[in-house]
């Protein structure tokens, strides 16, 4: 299931949202200018649990103070797939969510959702050394405020099983709600396995996706 737009029409032009896929886009950029220095970026620059719980900055160093990485992790992603998989989500689902927020809220609402999804990865693997990185947290979270926000929009979405490949709309709600349930099926997964590695920050987006949803909350009862 891969959603490719929505049916949702914005008032206001999605400003932030382009900067945000600008931005993810030239940090990309760069880590792939490094050749055969991108790995050292991502170590350097990702987000490491264990740096985090320990106090400590491992090889090869990264900012000073190593909680930056919070931050800088958000605009990294490991490869091309990664980055254009998150900025499509983002732009389907974030234009409409910065839409009704504001571009200031919608700013600060991003954020927020990221630092939320990484600080639940460390919690749940606290001794990881594998670096975190991507927009995944923060957009799991627009997707979550999108939910609520627009749970009857019309997604057109392509469902690909096997050799069967089909364009269908689909409701928002069904499409999100599947997207979830994925995220805590593969993160349970992740758990039982028992290896604290992997490739994927599960809990990052489920973290990011609930924190997007009580804040969307928070957002609609002081909007009032």
């Amino acid at each position: 299931m891969f959603p490719i737009w929505d049916d949702v029409p914005t008032r206001k032009f999605p400003l932030i949202t382009v900067i945000l896929i600008a931005m993810n886009s030239i940090i990309f950029l760069y880590q792939f200018s490094l050749g055969g220095r991108f790995n050292e970026f991502i170590y350097s620059m990702g987000l490491l649990p264990f740096e985090i719980t320990h106090h400590i900055d491992l090889a090869p160093v990264g900012p000073s103070p190593i909680y930056l990485t919070i931050f800088s992790s958000m605009f990294m992603h490991g490869s091309i797939v990664h980055l254009l998989g998150n900025m499509l989500f983002l732009w389907i689902f974030g234009n409409n969510v910065e839409d009704y927020l504001g571009r200031k809220k919608y700013l600060f609402f991003y954020l927020i959702c990221g630092i939320s999804a990484a600080l639940t990865q460390i919690f749940l693997n606290p001794d990881s050394r594998v670096p975190i990185v991507g927009a995944s947290g923060a957009i799991a979270g627009v997707l979550g405020a999108y939910l609520l926000l627009y749970p009857r929009a019309k997604v057109t979405t392509v469902i690909i099983f096997v050799f069967f490949i089909r364009v269908i709309k689909l409701p928002a709600l069904l499409v999100l709600s599947f997207w979830i349930i994925y995220q805590f099926l593969y993160g349970i997964s992740s758990l039982a396995a028992a290896t604290g590695e992997g490739g994927v920050a599960w809990f990052a987006h489920i973290g990011g996706f609930i924190s997007g949803i009580i804040l969307i909350k928070l957002f609609q009862s002081f909007m009032k």
